[in-house]
């Protein structure tokens, strides 16, 4: 796929676009950058491998903020062993062109590991949103360290880089909750911008991980996405209510429309705090419909919120 596929936004190609590899040069670029408002700063944390989703992301800050920068760090801290960071999908000099001619002032792409977690490391991050704790239905539960390596990772970028704002897609939901927790417990003047899933037109969710379905996987992936949509029609036409039928709803329609998903969960909890709903729920209370599933070795997930989103 060609960078052409995408559409360059408003203020056109950044030739200058810096690239910055250590966080030494990171931290003398931020010194230098001569901000007067934080604000004007616009951060785009990414593990690379840049599709459509991203670059609304990217569209985003550069629309709205003075500065964007955007991060490409496969960050090893929130992945599992025996999962996939090895094989994850990179491609920085594609990924770099498609910054270069969305806008983007710089890019920090760290060349080593090392550059954010140095020998010696030993700090970690927790949220209570992302813990299997406060939901047993969720990434936070079928991935134990997942959270903690994202909720790491970011807050060291945001210390170094200080944005005013940051862009996150809503197809990485439940991140979303973890990042807004995060920055409201730490006090961070931040504002976390969350844009709208971006999407195939069959509906299965953009992202980089579906660079692994083969075609007849490619075939069944959409079926999540037809999960979440019938428990969406359950809860406007039908008006249903119960927790348990939503989550119902789900897990037979993706048995109905694909024989080799391995479905991991499905979770009807609050959007805000990621609580699951084990009974009613109340007439105006928003719902985040989210499910996970393995297709053969790819990792999908999907959501959609219900009701007063915000």
């Amino acid at each position: 796929m060609g960078v052409d596929v995408f559409r360059v936004v408003e203020r056109g190609r950044q030739d200058d676009m810096k690239v910055l590899r250590t966080v030494s040069e990171l931290k003398v670029w931020r010194k230098e950058l001569g901000l007067g408002d934080s604000s004007e700063l616009g951060c785009v944390p990414t593990m690379g491998f840049l599709h459509e989703g991203h670059q609304s992301l990217i569209k985003e800050s550069v629309r709205t903020c003075e500065v964007t920068l955007v991060t490409i760090f496969v960050n090893p801290a929130q992945f599992a062993a025996g999962e996939d960071w090895d094989a994850y999908p990179r491609d920085e000099a594609r990924d770099l062109e498609i910054c270069r001619a969305s806008g983007v002032d710089c890019v920090f792409a760290p060349d080593s590991v090392t550059e954010l977690y140095p020998p010696g490391f030993g700090t970690w991050v927790t949220v209570s949103s992302g813990n299997a704790e406060t939901n047993s239905r969720s990434e936070g539960a079928s991935r134990p360290t997942f959270f903690r390596g994202v909720a790491t990772v970011l807050t060291k970028l945001f210390i170094l880089t200080r944005p005013g704002r940051v862009f996150f897609g809503q197809k990485d939901a439940q991140q979303c909750v973890v990042v807004r927790q995060l920055v409201r417990d730490l006090d961070l003047e931040i504002l976390v911008d969350v844009i709208p899933t971006v999407r195939e037109r069959d509906g299965l969710a953009k992202s980089s991980r579906n660079s692994y379905l083969t075609p007849a996987q490619r075939a069944e992936a959409p079926s999540l996405y037809l999960s979440l949509c019938a428990a969406q029609d359950a809860w406007a036409n039908n008006r249903e209510r119960s927790a348990t039928v939503l989550r119902g709803v789900m897990e037979e329609t993706l048995r109905r429309h694909s024989q080799s998903i391995e479905l991991r969960y499905v979770s009807v909890a609050d959007p805000t705090t990621m609580q699951e709903f084990e009974d009613r729920i109340a007439e105006n209370q928003p719902v985040l419909l989210s499910i996970a599933a393995m297709l053969g070795r790819t990792r999908l997930i999907d959501n959609l919120v219900l009701g007063n989103e915000k």
